[in-house]
């Protein structure tokens, strides 16, 4: 798997497929998922996009940083690799934290990206004390208890998958995951999210209760902005019902 390193010094694990020439679909992956979380839309789309997936900070194969991070951290990644890999007219598709990651990304992009998927994820915090009790639990119970936990609760309809999503946050190391949801504690991308002129459609699985009011909130926000509900699915539609999500997100590319 390919590497930059970006100007910090911080490893950064990509992966790009699909012809070159092909407009752009870049994905970005939630906390305590790696990029794989996308695989069924890499094999869905790649024929005729040049996708783009990578390993947030702390995730996957890239480095764990060394302490706390914040979002404009997160979206400057971004930027890096769009520029490394001269990415231009993209689809961004951002899922859960891939959201603020996107938006916080969006002033330096300028027209790289000219349309906005977001999938279950905010373009402002919802406060700190939930991610810093998850931090806790974490830190007390490891990465093994909060995947079981978790898996269970963002697959609401899929028990089959339940194993290979928590194997996936299980491999996410403690202080990636602990970094990551410290820049989720407070952030605020809605003037990014309001100031961006392209296409924006918005995705949540219809179960993912604690998100979908925001993102309902978020769409009447924008003129021209919708959300579209995945029947049954939880935080991880992509991954949980990838045909009804591909199916949707194939209507804005």
């Amino acid at each position: 798997m390919p590497v930059l390193t970006l100007p910090d010094g911080h490893a950064l694990a990509y992966s790009v497929t699909g012809p070159e020439g092909a407009p752009w679909l870049v994905l970005g992956n939630s906390l305590m998922t790696t990029q794989a979380i996308w695989a069924d839309q890499v094999a869905a789309f790649s024929a005729r996009f040049r996708v783009l997936t990578w390993d947030q900070r702390g995730h996957g194969a890239s480095a764990v940083p060394g302490g706390p991070l914040d979002m404009p951290t997160l979206g400057a990644d971004l930027v890096a690799l769009c520029e490394a890999l001269e990415v231009t007219e993209a689809t961004y598709v951002g899922l859960s934290m891939g959201v603020p990651t996107g938006l916080a990304a969006l002033p330096a992009l300028g027209g790289r990206v000219t349309a906005l998927v977001l999938v279950d994820g905010l373009a402002a915090s919802s406060g700190a004390a939930f991610w810093d009790e998850r931090i806790a639990f974490a830190r007390e119970n490891g990465m093994a208890a909060l995947a079981a936990q978790t898996a269970e609760r963002w697959l609401p309809s899929d028990m089959g998958k339940r194993p290979q999503l928590a194997t996936m946050i299980a491999s996410v190391p403690l202080e990636g995951f602990a970094a990551c949801a410290h820049a989720l504690r407070g952030y605020d991308a809605r003037a990014a999210f309001e100031d961006f002129a392209g296409p924006v459609l918005l995705i949540a699985g219809e179960a993912d209760a604690r998100i979908v009011p925001g993102m309902q909130a978020l769409a009447d926000s924008k003129p021209g902005t919708r959300l579209a509900l995945i029947p049954g699915a939880g935080h991880l539609p992509c991954f949980e019902a990838p045909e009804a999500f591909n199916a949707r997100l194939a209507e804005t590319l």
